[in-house]
């Protein structure tokens, strides 16, 4: 849930519990190797809009070695949604099965 007040915020206990556990670590090493690589290949550049999306997702074991693609933020951050926005599935469409 958002802050009203930025200062309302206990950042120190935020990565405690969460950002600062070794799992998480890794995951966001990870995530920063993958931005690095299409960054340094030429396919991303800061403030484009667009993600690293690796096709496997990280936390259901994913790497880079699976292959990270280039996608708009908007796609790799969203679930389905119906016509008034609500969320329909928290599956993506390239990890849903084909009918």
């Amino acid at each position: 849930m958002p802050y009203k007040n930025k200062a309302d915020r206990d950042y120190g206990r935020e990565y405690a519990n969460y950002q600062g556990k070794p799992e998480q670590i890794k995951a966001r090493d990870e995530r920063n190797k993958a931005r690095a690589k299409l960054t340094k290949e030429g396919k991303l550049s800061k403030g484009d809009g667009k993600d690293a999306a690796h096709v496997k997702a990280i936390d259901k074991g994913g790497s880079i070695a699976d292959g990270i693609k280039v996608e708009s933020a908007s796609t790799n951050r969203s679930f389905k949604r119906d016509s008034k926005h609500n969320l329909v599935s928290e599956v993506s469409k390239r990890e849903r099965k084909p009918k």
